[in-house]
């Protein structure tokens, strides 16, 4: 272990977050606003979303699946493995299945793609890889743009979550005015904790 100063780890502190919130300006600027309404129009209109990815891009996945259900959209993560193992039947012609994956060339969302393709199930990627073979295929390209990962070795995904995940925040900011949701439903949804006994005591 580095016995480092205190002035020495706030500034690793300050460079992390620097590091992402470069990557969420520069994917806000990358994000164009056609394929973003699109992807809004095309979830907001889909009966069922699924949303699958890995590592820290599923995590992301994951938590955007939960968002849709808090405003009364069926969603489901779908972990890789999973999806491949009979998880695809929860979608159905007219879905939406969101793939993410900064490289974009992730093996295990291809057969993925190709399952979609022949169920007639909508394809949203979320992708820094124009290029990559998920971004060839997806029905909506979301691209995202990384500067550098927070940490010295520019390895871990944590600017990329970051900015993925505002990419889910964003598409649900959209879905709620886009589908008029009130947050009358989201008490009914969220009774417990903080937040559900704030609003049920409106």
């Amino acid at each position: 272990m580095i016995n480092l100063t205190t002035e020495e780890i706030a500034a690793i502190a300050a460079r992390s977050f620097d590091a992402e919130i470069g990557s969420l300006a520069a994917t806000k600027a990358a994000l164009g606003p056609a394929a973003f309404a699109e992807a809004v129009r095309a979830i907001a209109s889909a009966e069922r979303t699924a949303a699958s990815g890995c590592g820290h891009s599923g995590v992301a996945c994951a938590h955007f699946a939960h968002s849709l259900c808090c405003i009364d959209k069926t969603a489901r993560f779908l972990p890789p493995s999973e999806a491949l193992h009979g998880g695809l039947g929860f979608l159905k012609a007219g879905d939406v299945m969101v793939l993410a994956s900064r490289g974009g060339k992730t093996d295990e969302l291809a057969p993925i793609i190709d399952a979609c393709a022949i169920k007639g199930v909508k394809i949203i990627a979320v992708t820094e890889n124009l290029s990559s073979p998920l971004a060839a295929r997806a029905d909506i390209t979301l691209p995202m743009k990384i500067t550098t990962e927070s940490d010295k070795y520019n390895s871990q995904g944590t600017s990329s979550f970051v900015a993925l995940a505002a990419v889910f925040d964003a598409l649900q900011a959209a879905l709620i005015e886009v589908l008029d949701y009130k947050n009358e439903r989201f008490a009914i949804n969220h009774p417990h904790g903080a937040v559900g006994k704030r609003l049920n005591e409106q």
